[in-house]
């Protein structure tokens, strides 16, 4: 069942769109904190960063869903198939980041990496997911 190239590359560019969206929403939110005085803890900011990843994630899949499908169906589909594999990648992303930076951070050294834990995390889920029901986000 893994040896599937097709289902492997369809995985991945469903993995990248999902990365785009909950990148957007985490590491927008993140730097907003890193440029304001606050006394917001590291589990507040995360959690939000988190919350609005998933956000933004959900909104970017829907409107490049747009394309296929009615905004309905497209919002479900963008609910549906990907929140399970959004989640998995909002942490890995952020305890990739407290790992490396002690706190929540956004630097050019640190964001490949996060990025890279944050599409190889969900990817085996994504293939899994689409070898198994046939069902893709994109």
């Amino acid at each position: 069942m893994w040896k599937c190239i097709h289902t492997w590359k369809k995985a991945s560019v469903n993995t990248l769109w999902c990365l785009f969206g909950c990148a957007l929403g985490d590491f927008g939110t993140i730097i907003y904190f890193q440029n304001i005085t606050h006394s917001n803890s590291t589990l507040e900011i995360m959690v939000l960063a988190t919350i609005n990843g998933l956000i933004t994630s959900i909104i970017f899949e829907t409107l490049v869903l747009l394309r296929q499908m009615g905004f309905k169906n497209a919002f479900k589909t963008a609910i549906g198939m990907s929140f399970v594999s959004m989640i998995f990648m909002e942490i890995a992303m952020n305890a990739t980041d407290l790992m490396i930076n002690g706190a929540p951070a956004i630097n050019l050294k640190t964001v490949p990496i996060i990025l890279l834990v944050g599409y190889i995390t969900p990817l085996p889920y994504n293939y899994w997911r689409l070898k198994k029901f046939g069902i893709s986000c994109h």
